[in-house]
């Protein structure tokens, strides 16, 4: 036998590796499948081989034990795609070791075996014990086409400017078109298993959980955050990095993604088995997720919108003297001078002192967050494009490094930053769409067509390859600027485009301009759970939607013609919020109708009460939220997870669209459906105010609000009044919770309560630092352990590890274990108080 190792030495892999290589019989290391003339050639590189046939060339390297680099172009050398998506890669050597066996090379590291026909160039790829995960197409992997690639010439001042309901937007006035080069239309095709579940391709609001047998667009628009990256129920991810349109099907068409304009087939197959093990490979690649300001994880109140210093002022006011807890206000669009849409200066007559508008909210004790946009007005657009940075139809050039230091240094950092500003709300970052007005009606539902226009002026403005990517390097500009001037405001970016790396510069997405229809809304949960399974975790809805009554434009058919005067709207405002504070972001925002909280109604109000309740749970949540986002951060975590992280190997969960966990205790149960009123405000009979609820097999549940124990693996009808929906929480959760607050840092030192969900044993790590700053990435933060016994009934609180600036020493706990109902309410007689010195504690209970 001859076998080829990566290494000099094979003592890192594993003995099971060494096992199965024994058993092969390899021949020599170059050469051609046997009795195959087309067949590839292959020797040694750096982790892994490299297979000839003619001009093609196929690579295969290992990143590392749990992920493999595939490249493939059918003439020339490599070229990567220019997305920027992953990381410059500093990965060491991978031990390995390589053979063959007739007409197929076999790699195999610690974790996977990965198995290349020299027939065909087709892989598959097998975990250390021979289970196959994926395969490839066996006779035609991968089909490339070329397709000739061009420059556009705009002439903005020749173009007219066009009112949409997106705002004002240049048309495009093309002068010429110029052919700069080629690239490939590739198709990458694979075998599916029986059985297999696939999750991912970002959040498009079709309704679908699992991807198997359908087919998806994926390019940027307003109602879709495309993300190229596949996670499979068998426990493996892919990630394309390639920056054009693509299309995914696994229908009659075949199984493929096919990837519009490349320079190569390029993508990442990351071995799990679990998602949270995908994902950090995933992060690996292509950045990790900053810990956002612990503000952002309050309440967000926005509309379309604030007119004027007096509107902010007087909502911020209201809320504090309402007593309902606010940490951000939101100013929308048009606060810049009329007729200079996305001008980067506040109007000096509707806003005549910014600084000072800034700062009462800052003195209410709450944050201010700024829509800014990629289309430039006035001087900007001269100054620019005298510089050769905008791309045309007045769209700065975001892929270059001066485009986007420019925008900031000139624009955004002098005339808004400097004012106060805390945060961004980078819209319209996809940046141009053709069918977001009332003429695209007649094709609203035939999304063949949609997707070419939309690709067409997409890669006219950008380039064919660049169609996906224009978010990612806006952000980019956004983030690396503000960190060059200001290292104690962390960057907070809320943005309505999305790609795979985007989520390493201070990021969340929203789902776009919605409308309020209860079908829609059921739509919005899977789509959601698709997207932040794909390694980006921060994602979010406008609650209540955007659009409320009917408008003509096919993305704007609300239901609800009264808006807060009907019945219906409030319950479905209200079901939104109930799902919104379970995500990432909890906001609400829209057109039509304000949203602030007394627009429901007043004390006494089920709606207005069913509002306030939902809001008081989440800041009562909040040590459990923000621990879960130093998880994020640092063990790679994803906080609003799909039932697959948790529950992989239960079936029944694959399909589910309407249940999700928030962290690791809390299963969530959306109520989408109407149960009081119908829209229009006509009242609902016979309707029942329950659910059905999956409760996943392997452990059991207690239902949040009544503390009754349910055993996992069983469906049970839960109550779902106006005034909360279904929570379950798995036993063995140790859960920490604050005090009531009218903001996220009004109590720091206020007594905690600790709930414990018995029946199971289970740990929860606390995380605390400074909350806005970037002090946590040199190590100033403090972390302890809860660790619960079930079988000893006992609660052990680890050392307290690390400080921070005016980290409270000293807290108090009220551990209270469940066993009735508590919900949002305090258990102050329920429990065992102690005071916590950061020393080692057990407690017997």
């Amino acid at each position: 036998m001859k076998r080829y190792s990566a290494t000099n030495s094979n003592k890192a892999i594993n003995g099971l590796v060494c096992c199965f290589l024994i058993l092969l019989l390899a021949s020599p290391l170059t050469g051609y499948g046997a009795g195959d003339s087309l067949g590839y050639g292959f020797n040694k590189q750096p982790n892994g081989v490299l297979l000839r046939s003619g001009t093609r060339k196929l690579s295969i390297v290992f990143s590392n034990d749990a992920v493999v680099r595939v490249r493939y172009v059918p003439e020339g050398e490599f070229k990567d795609n220019g997305t920027d998506v992953c990381l410059p890669q500093s990965f060491g050597t991978v031990p390995f070791v390589t053979s063959q066996i007739g007409s197929s090379v076999i790699l195999q590291s610690a974790l996977l075996k990965v198995v290349v026909s020299t027939s065909t160039g087709a892989i598959r790829y097998y975990d250390r014990y021979g289970h196959l995960l994926l395969a490839e197409n066996p006779t035609l992997p991968r089909i490339m086409d070329k397709v000739a690639l061009s420059h556009n010439i705009f002439n903005d001042a020749a173009s007219q400017t066009v009112k949409t309901a997106n705002g004002d937007q240049l048309s495009a006035n093309i002068t010429s078109k110029q052919v700069v080069g080629t690239a490939w239309k590739a198709r990458q095709q694979f075998v599916w298993q029986p059985g297999e579940a696939l999750y991912g391709l970002g959040s498009h609001q079709e309704d679908h959980m699992n991807l198997r047998g359908t087919y998806q667009y994926l390019y940027e628009h307003n109602l879709k955050k495309s993300m190229p990256v596949l996670m499979s129920a068998k426990g493996y991810g892919l990630l394309f990095d390639a920056g054009s349109a693509m299309v995914f099907h696994d229908d009659s068409a075949g199984s493929f993604m096919e990837m519009l304009a490349v320079n190569q087939v390029d993508y990442y197959f990351m071995y799990g088995p679990e998602f949270d093990q995908v994902i950090h490979q995933f992060r690996r690649l292509t950045g990790k997720v900053e810990l956002p300001p612990r503000y952002v994880f309050g309440y967000t109140q926005s509309k379309e919108r604030y007119t004027n210093p007096h509107d902010i002022d007087s909502v911020v006011n209201r809320f504090r003297v309402s007593k309902i807890p606010l940490d951000i206000i939101v100013q929308d669009w048009l606060y810049w001078k009329d007729g200079l849409w996305g001008y980067k200066k506040f109007d000096e007559l509707k806003y005549p002192d910014p600084k000072r508008m800034i700062d009462t909210v800052h003195a209410r004790n709450a944050h201010f967050m700024l829509s800014i946009w990629p289309q430039l007005a006035a001087n900007e657009d001269k100054e620019m494009s005298d510089k050769g940075l905008v791309l045309g139809r007045r769209i700065y050039d975001a892929y270059s490094p001066a485009g986007r230091k420019m925008y900031w240094d000139n624009y955004v950092y002098p005339n808004l930053f400097t004012k106060g500003v805390d945060a961004w709300w980078c819209d319209s970052s996809e940046p141009v769409e053709a069918d977001w007005n009332r003429g695209a009606n007649n094709i609203a539902n035939d999304p063949g067509v949609r997707f070419e226009k939309n690709v067409k002026v997409m890669a006219d403005l950008l380039g064919e390859q660049r169609v996906n990517t224009f978010s990612l390097h806006h952000s980019m500009g956004v983030y690396e600027n503000q960190r060059k001037v200001d290292s104690l405001k962390r960057v907070f970016i809320l943005t309505r485009a999305s790609f795979p790396g985007q989520q390493r510069y201070g990021t969340m997405v929203w789902n776009g301009d919605t409308k309020a229809t209860w079908a829609d809304f059921k739509s919005w949960i899977p789509g959601g759970l698709n997207y932040m399974v794909t390694g980006s975790p921060y994602w979010t809805i406008d609650a209540g939607a955007f659009f409320v009554r009917p408008h003509v434009e096919w993305f704007g058919k609300g239901e609800f013609p009264k808006g807060t005067a009907d019945r219906g709207y409030k319950e479905f405002y209200v079901r939104n919020l109930q799902y919104s504070a379970w995500l990432p972001l909890f906001r609400s925002h829209g057109t039509d109708f304000a949203r602030e909280p007394w627009k429901f109604g007043s004390a006494g109000d089920p709606y207005y009460d069913a509002i306030l309740k939902q809001i008081d749970l989440r800041y009562r949540m909040l040590p459990y939220i923000y621990a879960l986002a130093a998880q994020v951060n640092r063990q790679d975590y994803t906080m609003t997870r799909s039932l697959l992280f948790d529950f992989r190997n239960d079936s029944k969960v694959y399909d589910i669209k309407d249940q999700f966990m928030f962290g690791s205790a809390f299963l969530v149960c959306p109520v989408t459906s109407p149960m009081y009123y119908a829209p229009g405000d006509s009242v609902l009979t016979g309707v029942s105010k329950s659910r059905e609820v999956y409760l996943p097999a392997g452990t059991s549940w207690f239902d949040f609000w009544t503390g009754k124990k349910y055993q996992g693996g069983r469906s049970v009808i839960s109550d779902s009044p106006i005034d909360h929906i279904p929570v379950f929480v798995k036993a063995g959760s140790v859960v920490p919770m604050g005090p009531p607050m009218q903001y996220t840092d009004e109590k720091p030192d206020a007594a905690w309560e600790i709930r414990i969900y018995p029946g199971a044993n289970g740990k929860f790590m606390v995380y605390e630092d400074e909350g806005d700053n970037y002090h946590y990435m040199q190590g100033k933060f403090s972390t302890y352990e809860l660790s619960w016994n079930d079988m000893l009934k006992e609660l052990t609180i680890a050392p307290r590890i690390g400080s921070y600036k005016g980290m409270k020493k000293d807290r108090v706990f009220n551990i209270v274990v469940v066993n009735t109902g508590t919900g949002v309410d305090l258990a102050e007689t329920k429990g065992k108080i102690i005071t916590y010195h950061g020393v080692k504690s057990t407690i017997k209970l």
